[in-house]
């Protein structure tokens, strides 16, 4: 990567990798405790655009694992820059008059061979326009909620955001609600979370906060997971899984911001494209 990165740009891309890291460990010991030695492959590229040379733009790295109870479980990093073309500048926070940016991040979809455990998203970022700011959040996507998980998922977000803003935590899940909807279905993608964006102004309490989002990740879902997964599952429910997926897909690839990110941006189509399901149904 040829990009040269100031402190807080280098401090936020090495905190997602370290994230990154620790994730993955924990969920490729849960594949050891099922009796699976799936492991996570990594494939890194760099990213393309036009009067790039490789390397020239930033890249990333695509962590891709398919186990035994993660079906399909995605954990990317990137540290991108460069411009955003003239028309897609216009719609990124303080890009309109100077296409330049920088973002680093990362970004997580599971997708789970049992029905009873839960799909997951969780992703955080940080990008450099004009202006500086944090964004992301964590919502889970159970085909078959159940309102133990659903609790224990959101507490510790809840604890998350409360240890930094008492607002944080009805004004995020709020925005959760509104973001991760399906109009043209007119139904939720799952049972929410917290969303969050433009996070700007100090960046030690903005570093800060969404550092804490990524360990209230780690503690919340992989409990969830060991929960579930040796749990039993009819046919009926695993074709309600399928259609549930069915409509996660519709909503990453018709209303999804990062999924437009990414593509407008020259990322690596595999890893943009890794949150959708291995295998879906439509009625």
């Amino acid at each position: 990567m040829t990009l040269t990165l100031d402190p807080q740009q280098q401090a936020a891309r090495t905190w997602f990798e370290s994230l990154r890291n620790r994730i993955c460990a924990e969920f490729e010991a849960i594949e050891r405790e099922a009796g699976s030695d799936a492991r996570f492959d990594y494939i890194a590229w760099d990213r393309e655009a036009p009067g790039l040379a490789p390397g020239e733009g930033g890249g990333g790295v695509r962590g891709v694992m398919k186990g035994k109870v993660f079906e399909k479980v995605g954990v990317n990093v990137s540290t991108v820059g460069g411009a955003f073309s003239p028309e897609f500048a216009k719609t990124i926070h303080g890009a309109s008059e100077d296409p330049s940016f920088f973002a680093t991040g990362i970004s997580l979809v599971a997708h789970m061979a049992n029905p009873h455990v839960p799909a997951v998203h969780m992703n955080t970022r940080y990008l450099v326009t004009s202006k500086r700011w944090f964004g992301g959040g964590a919502d889970l996507n159970p085909p078959l909620p159940r309102d133990e998980d659903t609790a224990h998922f959101h507490a510790a977000l809840k604890a998350a955001c409360d240890a930094h803003d008492a607002d944080y935590y009805p004004r995020f899940k709020a925005w959760a609600d509104d973001y991760f909807f399906i109009p043209h279905r007119g139904v939720h993608r799952g049972v929410g979370g917290i969303f969050y964006d433009h996070l700007e102004g100090d960046f030690d309490a903005g570093f800060a906060f969404t550092r804490d989002v990524g360990e209230a990740f780690l503690r919340a879902f992989p409990p969830i997971v060991r929960r579930r997964m040796g749990e039993s599952w009819s046919e009926d429910d695993y074709r309600r899984m399928l259609e549930w997926r069915g409509r996660y897909a519709e909503f990453n690839l018709v209303h999804d911001r990062g999924t437009l990110f990414g593509l407008k941006t020259g990322g690596n189509v595999d890893a943009i494209l890794m949150s959708l399901p291995p295998m879906a149904s439509w009625s």
